[in-house]
């Protein structure tokens, strides 16, 4: 190495060694001075990322208080989440379900307004919380409309088709009802008992409804499938057709219900109704009671239709007969009723007053 008027010699192994200490030293002093300058920002990078564990921390808290039921917590767990920055959408829908778990309005309405205006992929949870909260309140018109809002965004899946069956219930809309436990019944959304009481209840009330049009009462029976008829619905219906003076429709409604092996099956009121039908076709009425007896020869209750029957085209002694059957059978206060009225028709004043008394201690009982 020659600088004038300096002149130095090394050998090669002590120049390369040198120099590969100088770039070493370089890069070690170029790495300390960038880490150096550096360094704010990766303080600041640490402190963002504890920032975010601990809302992370905090957003978790929130779901696990609203699944204990600790609903302060949770919405309070749930605002410190969203003013971090955490999810802000999900913790704001987090602290708009525990505020309507505490029956709060006002703090759910607030909550879920931000749900969406944070992240509009949450518009149909929102919309989902809006419509059971709706129902919670008996608003079951705006719950209808806004699970009408969420089928033209989402479409219809199961448990918006729940919140939309109790709110059809809610708002009277049967028809409806029906519809829609047959849909989730046949989705298996529905349990069959629970599907089968719903539907029942539905048609109960539409036979109320249509109660006063004889019209109407019988297409709408005529309209219910054979599946769908229950104990409680043939019997509803044969009693509005007699209340309208259907008395022939009602015939026909009992005798199929008595002569199936449906649900409905064999019912004692049935046939007490039966028993009690006015107008025309009495005889053939008492021969289809009478083939029923050769099938059921111990009930009570159909001994004590034919009696009545048998009074009412004036077959004294056969309905005499059929009412102390049924009262060997089962002592009832209809039966000595009956019994007591038939004395008197036969002007043995004794024997009714002594059923009279009978049925008074049987009611008393």
């Amino acid at each position: 190495l020659v600088v004038p008027p300096w002149r130095a010699e090394i050998s090669l192994n002590l120049f390369v060694v040198a120099l590969i200490a100088l770039v070493v030293a370089l890069y070690v002093g170029l790495r300390l001075v960038a880490l150096t300058l550096g360094l704010p920002q990766r303080v600041r990078e640490f402190r963002a990322r504890r920032q975010r564990e601990r809302a992370a921390a905090v957003f978790q808290d929130a779901v696990r208080f609203l699944f204990e039921g600790r609903y302060g917590q949770a919405i309070r767990k749930a605002g410190e989440a969203y003013q971090a920055g955490t999810a802000r959408g999900l913790s704001a829908l987090v602290a708009a379900r525990a505020a309507q778990r505490m029956r709060d309005p006002q703090k759910q309405a607030e909550w879920l307004a931000l749900t969406t205006s944070d992240d509009p992929r949450n518009e149909a949870a929102s919309l989902m919380l809006e419509a059971e909260s709706l129902n919670d309140l008996r608003r079951f018109d705006e719950a209808l409309a806004a699970l009408g809002r969420l089928q033209e965004k989402q479409g219809r899946h199961l448990a918006a088709l729940r919140l939309e069956l109790r709110a059809r219930q809610g708002a009277g809309d049967w028809d409806g009802v029906l519809r829609l436990a047959r849909q989730l019944e046949k989705r298996s959304a529905l349990p069959p008992e629970v599907a089968r009481e719903v539907k029942t209840l539905a048609h109960l009330e539409n036979i109320r409804r249509r109660s006063a049009d004889a019209g109407q009462l019988r297409d709408y029976l005529r309209a219910v499938p054979a599946v769908e008829y229950g104990r409680r619905l043939v019997l509803a219906g044969a009693r509005a057709l007699v209340a309208l003076g259907a008395a022939e429709s009602a015939q026909k409604l009992v005798e199929s219900s008595l002569d199936s092996d449906s649900e409905a099956g064999w019912q004692p009121e049935l046939v007490a109704l039966y028993g009690a039908l006015t107008g025309p076709g009495l005889t053939a009425r008492i021969a289809k009671a009478e083939a029923w007896l050769r099938q059921y020869p111990g009930e009570a209750a159909l001994l004590l239709a034919l009696g009545r029957m048998c009074m009412n085209q004036r077959l004294w002694g056969k309905a005499r007969s059929y009412i102390e059957a049924s009262l060997a059978i089962a002592e009832t206060r209809d039966a000595h009723l009956t019994l007591a009225e038939l004395c008197d028709l036969l002007e043995q004043p004794d024997e009714a007053n002594r059923h009279f008394r009978a049925a008074v201690r049987l009611d008393a009982r």
